[in-house]
């Protein structure tokens, strides 16, 4: 009858009162998520960000088995860390609720809040890396975005909205690491030594790195992150091959990066004159330089070995699978031959997203370069 009130039977009652109390009542109090700071974020690079794209891949430079991810939810995943790496902090300070996936196993809509296309061993020209095996170089990881744009484009139907919405996210890229690592600082494997003077060879790679980085501009990225290569002459594999005292960095391929960087820090004026482009250099060698420096006021004892490894400085050979790590992991400066450790990469994290000082960013961190 029109104006009495339902009589719900007991039983009724008393589902109701269960249903709310166990199943609703939680989401109500649950605490609601912030939104991220920009839609996605989209992340090229090397070992040091890779994620779990090298996994499947005929190579030796993996990382999917223990010691590796000991301290990472879930285990081993592919991150070259105990732990997290640079960019899984910079994602959890950029306000998303979860890592941002590897490309290798993302796709559909998944894609729309980002993914990761780094791969360990990858460098900038096609063949560095090559005695490791499998790896996709930044050309190949560029191929692969290309198609997650066209994957984007299709869920949002037509291309003027997908570049509208991928011109709201960050994109951060770091390659040139194993250009010298795996390449130049190689002339048992590589020529490109004897081909090239330290100045000659930053010409080569930012001409290739600069037509790569504008391939990334033509399909839409805006807001874009370079991070500088760091100072790979006083990681414990160079420390260990070429450093009389095992603690003394090693200058010669410090210099070289550091003519690289520079070059890469004058290719931004040219980046930043494209129509809506806000690109910003992230000075991680400066900031791996001032923790270095300032180890104690970081809570790092350990310099100049690796956590895990084989031989001198634990750097001649990276982690054996189920080799047991340092116990004292918080304390160390890398993790294993190459590798920062979780503790490293939560100080270049945090600066390269909010920077502790002029120098680590320029002209933005990433905090600012979000809101632009």
């Amino acid at each position: 009858m029109l104006g009495r009130a339902m009589q719900v039977p007991r039983g009724g009652q008393l589902f109701f009162f269960f249903f709310f109390f166990f199943f609703l009542l939680p989401e109500l109090l649950r605490p609601t998520m912030p939104a991220p700071q920009v839609p996605c974020y989209f992340i090229f690079g090397d070992s040091l960000v890779d994620n779990g794209n090298n996994n499947d891949i005929a190579s030796l430079a993996r990382a999917n088995y223990l010691p590796y991810g000991i301290d990472f939810p879930g285990g081993p995943s592919g991150r070259f860390s105990n732990g997290l790496t640079t960019v899984d902090v910079i994602s959890q300070l950029l306000g998303f609720e979860d890592y941002v996936p590897p490309y290798a196993s993302t796709s559909g809509q998944a894609l729309l809040s980002g993914a990761n296309f780094a791969s360990a061993a990858a460098g900038i020209r096609e063949e560095t890396g090559q005695q490791l095996g499998g790896r996709i170089s930044f050309g190949g990881q560029l191929r692969n975005y290309q198609e997650a744009v066209q994957q984007i484009v299709e869920m949002m139907g037509d291309e003027d909205a997908a570049a509208n919405y991928l011109s709201k996210c960050i994109y951060s890229v770091g390659m040139g690491s194993n250009d010298y690592l795996n390449n130049y600082f190689m002339p048992a494997v590589y020529s490109s030594s004897r081909q090239y003077s330290p100045e000659q060879y930053a010409d080569v790679l930012i001409q290739q790195y600069s037509e790569q980085i504008k391939t990334l501009y033509n399909y839409g990225a805006r807001k874009v992150a370079i991070i500088g290569v760091g100072q790979i002459g006083c990681s414990p594999n160079e420390l260990a091959q070429l450093s009389t005292d095992g603690v003394t960095c090693v200058d010669r391929i410090n210099s070289a990066i550091q003519i690289f960087n520079r070059k890469l820090v004058g290719l931004l004026n040219e980046f930043n004159g494209l129509d809506g482009a806000h690109f910003t250099y992230v000075n991680a060698y400066g900031i791996f330089q001032d923790i270095l420096r300032n180890t104690a006021n970081n809570g790092l004892r350990v310099t100049n070995r690796g956590c895990c490894g084989v031989g001198r400085n634990n750097g001649q050979i990276t982690c054996l699978p189920y080799q047991t790590p340092c116990p004292n992991r918080r304390e160390y400066l890398f993790w294993d031959a190459f590798h920062p450790s979780e503790a490293a990469n939560i100080l270049i994290g945090r600066r390269s997203y909010s920077a502790q000082s002029s120098s680590d960013a320029y002209p933005l961190d990433i905090r600012r370069l979000a809101l632009v």
